[in-house]
C-alpha cells in the first residue's frame, strides 16, 4: 500500500464552463451594474486611464502620474477619474494633497466573466 495520498477528484459543475450570458439572461440589476461599467470603459481616455492605473507599479497610482500622459486638463482627468470610481471600477484615496487611485479587482472579475465565452459556445443560427 502506497504511503502517498490520492490525487483528489474534481467535480465540475455543468454550469461553470460557461460565462454567465450564456447559461442564463442577465437580470435587471445585474445589466444595470454591469452596463454603467461598460459605459465608462466606452471613453478612450477611461480605459487608457484604467489600463495605466492597472499597470502602475504597486498596483496603484497617484493623480498626479496621471495627468501627463493625456492631452487634457487636470480637471477633464479629474471628471474620467470620478466616472471610473462612480462606476465601481477603482478606489480612491486622499494622501496630503494628492489623491491615489486602484483598480477593484472584483470589478474586473465581474466583466471578465460575463464576456469569457468559450470557443463551444451555442451561437445564434446566421
Amino acid at each position: 500500500m502506497s504511503k502517498q495520498a490520492g490525487l483528489p477528484v474534481l467535480v465540475q459543475d455543468d454550469g461553470a464552463c460557461c460565462a454567465p450570458m450564456v447559461r442564463e439572461p442577465l437580470g435587471e440589476e445585474a445589466a444595470t451594474d454591469l452596463s454603467r461599467m461598460f459605459k465608462a470603459l466606452s471613453d478612450p481616455t477611461r480605459l487608457r486611464l484604467l489600463s495605466l492605473i492597472a499597470s502602475h507599479e504597486g498596483g496603484e497610482a497617484c493623480v498626479c502620474d496621471l495627468i501627463g500622459p493625456f492631452d487634457v486638463s487636470q480637471p477633464t482627468i479629474s471628471h474620467h477619474l470620478k466616472v471610473l470610481r462612480e462606476a465601481g471600477l477603482v478606489g480612491s484615496e486622499r494622501r496630503g494633497t494628492w489623491v491615489y487611485y486602484w483598480v477593484l479587482p472584483e470589478a474586473l472579475a465581474k466583466l471578465s466573466a460575463l464576456l469569457e465565452i468559450p470557443a463551444a459556445a451555442p451561437t445564434a443560427a446566421r
